[in-house]
């Protein structure tokens, strides 16, 4: 939205101005050299664990976890050191490797970033893109335009997804069966999950499809509150991609990612979680323009309750 018109409740602000696709492309390199010199070098280095702890994991229900892991990893650095290996020249224990996605919604954008060559074209606006759930249709331009780039491409699948038209679009998107290029990242809602999976999951792994299966379980358990407020509730949050676990499990496929919306800010926009949000909470840290999205409190205590969900249903 930001690419397009300013958030601001007046209609000059409202108006399209192509500046803003400027600017968008002028802070997103910036983030980006942020995030590489971050990742390479030294931030992300093992040796740093316990530097790591910030403010928002001290002060966590979750952080008595998070101390343990770095005690562990520290223990493990230091017998490492022991065994007269020098962990400094270990690419893997010091830098991170990072890839950037987004939807690729505002098409004259992902065009004018677009290159090719002899054999390949890439979208150079981002690693991977994916299509909305809204956007998928067959004979629409963001089909016909995702799948003639090279790029690692996702779709967001829905509540309204038939199998035939997945089945179809897979074909469309990934005609070589090419493994690693499309994910399919589901969006059904913890209601729903149980339900409409599985029969997406069964056609699919039936007709030979290469695809990576994600969870996005955020955009399917939005709601608004008496009070006006678009939120989710950490619980469905979570309800949802113990489901889509279990339905992977069940159908013997496996589930290849998930998909959140979270900030390292201490905003209430989300419901429940250990912090016990509430309605009445919301307007009190709100600050999101558009979705709402996990606190970096909830956020780290939802990585551990997968964790622990994962290592128990191995």
């Amino acid at each position: 939205g930001d690419q397009i018109n300013s958030p601001e409740e007046n209609l000059s602000a409202r108006q399209p101005d192509p500046e803003r696709l400027l600017k968008v492309f002028n802070q997103s390199a910036i983030t980006l050299n942020y995030l590489r010199s971050l990742a390479h070098g030294g931030y992300a280095s093992l040796n740093r664990v316990n530097k790591w702890n910030l403010d928002f994991a001290k002060n966590s229900p979750q952080g008595e976890h998070f101390e343990d892991i770095a005690h562990q990893i520290d223990n493990a650095m230091k017998f490492i050191s022991a065994c007269r290996l020098s962990p400094a020249t270990m690419e893997a224990l010091n830098e991170a490797s990072f890839y950037t996605s987004h939807e690729a919604l505002h098409l004259a954008y992902e065009e004018a970033l677009t290159r090719s060559n002899e054999d390949n074209t890439y979208c150079c606006s981002a690693h991977m893109l994916w299509i909305g759930d809204r956007t998928r249709n067959l004979d629409e331009a963001h089909v016909e335009y995702m799948r003639g780039i090279d790029n690692p491409i996702g779709m967001k699948v829905g509540p309204s997804m038939k199998v035939d038209d997945l089945l179809k679009l897979t074909e469309v998107l990934n005609p070589n069966n090419e493994p690693g290029r499309l994910t399919l990242i589901t969006r059904m809602g913890a209601d729903k999950v149980a339900s409409l999976l599985p029969p997406l999951v069964r056609k699919i792994k039936a007709a030979g499809r290469e695809v990576v299966w994600s969870c996005d379980p955020m955009h399917g358990n939005t709601e608004k509150t008496p009070n006006g407020y678009k939120t989710r509730k950490f619980n469905n949050v979570l309800t949802e991609v113990k489901s889509f676990f279990e339905v992977h499990k069940a159908e013997g496929t496996f589930p290849g990612g998930v998909h959140f919306e979270m900030t390292g800010q201490d905003v209430t926009e989300c419901l429940g979680g250990a912090q016990a949000i509430s309605e009445v909470d919301l307007k009190q840290r709100y600050i999101t323009a558009c979705d709402p999205r996990l606190n970096a409190s909830q956020s780290l205590e939802l990585a551990f309750l997968l964790a622990e969900n994962i290592k128990a249903n191995r």
